[in-house]
This record gives C-alpha cells, structure tokens and sequence, in this order.
C-alpha cells in the first residue's frame, strides 16, 4: 500500500508558512480549522492538527462517523462530547474504528487535536 506522505525531518509547523490554519471543509459551524502536516482527506492518509477556537458547539455537525481509522491525542484544553456526556483534557488520546460514532463537542476553553487517519486493511 502507497502512503502519499512527504519525507519532512523535525520541524515547527507553527513557524513553517507551508503549514497554516485552514477552515475544515464541510464543517457546518464555520468554527473549526486545521493543519493537514502530511497527506490528504482525499486519500483517506491523513495527519492533521484540529483547532476548537473558545465556546465552540459543532451540534450543526451532528454525530460524526468516519470510513476510516482515526487517532486522536488532545494536545491542549478539553473538548466534551455531548451525545456521551463527558470531558476529555490534553493528554487524552483515542483509537476509533471505521464508523464509530463520536461528538457533536463542545469546548468552552477551546482545544487542538493531534489526528491520524488511515483506511482500514
């Protein structure tokens, strides 16, 4: 299996401008943005940032489910899920299946999302 990803050696995605805060496609709040660090959503191999700016709802968004893997490490504040009731802090991580359903969040303080995506075998 191809993975399209580039070779990148350590580096600060916060002072490259080959990485910038992007509106996330198909968000129907209009509220959240991410870095794409490697790959593409297109390809289904993707590794991104995912920003929850201050008093984010993605309730607009619905319960979300994907058709491929997803890996989540919350790098900074909490986002809760309102469908589950529960508040995940930085330094949380998940590994959700194809079709695992998740959110719609809220995050009071805000939060960036460290994600992985991947098809399945």
């Amino acid at each position: 299996m191809t993975v399209p990803k580039p070779e990148l050696e350590f580096l600060d995605p916060r002072a490259d401008r080959r990485f910038a805060w992007q509106p996330l496609a198909d968000d129907r709040t209009g509220l959240l943005e991410e870095i794409v660090l490697a790959g593409a959503h297109e390809a289904g191999h993707v590794t991104r940032l995912l920003r929850f700016p201050p008093g984010c709802d993605t309730s607009p968004n619905g319960v979300l489910t994907h058709e491929v893997w997803e890996e989540v490490w919350i790098v900074e504040g909490s986002i809760t899920d309102l469908r589950l009731g529960e508040t995940f802090t930085a330094g949380m991580y998940a590994c959700r299946p194809p079709g695992m359903e998740h959110g719609p969040w809220v995050s009071p303080e805000g939060a960036v999302t460290f994600e992985i995506r991947y098809p399945a075998p």
